[in-house]
């Protein structure tokens, strides 16, 4: 696909692309330099990956577990 870059710089991806690969508005995209390629490539935060792992659906607990577990963990590496 072919697209014009305008006098400040940017360029539209297109429709199809942005579907293909979820990018959004306010996403962040890397540019990567291979030889005389450019590679564009959506950069991923921590909201992409939310409900990748299931939960138990109460924050809180959640939250709690995770403490006690750091704790546990703590208090092995001082043994």
């Amino acid at each position: 696909m072919i697209a014009t870059v305008t006098t400040k710089g940017q360029v539209t991806i297109p429709v199809s692309i942005r579907n293909k690969y979820g990018i959004h508005p306010n996403d962040r995209v890397d540019f990567i330099t291979e030889g005389d390629r450019i590679i564009l490539v959506p950069v991923k935060t921590l909201r992409d990956f939310r409900g990748v792992v299931a939960g138990s659906g109460n924050p809180d607990e959640e939250r709690q577990a995770a403490k006690e577990a750091l704790a546990r963990r703590s208090s092995d590496e001082k043994s």
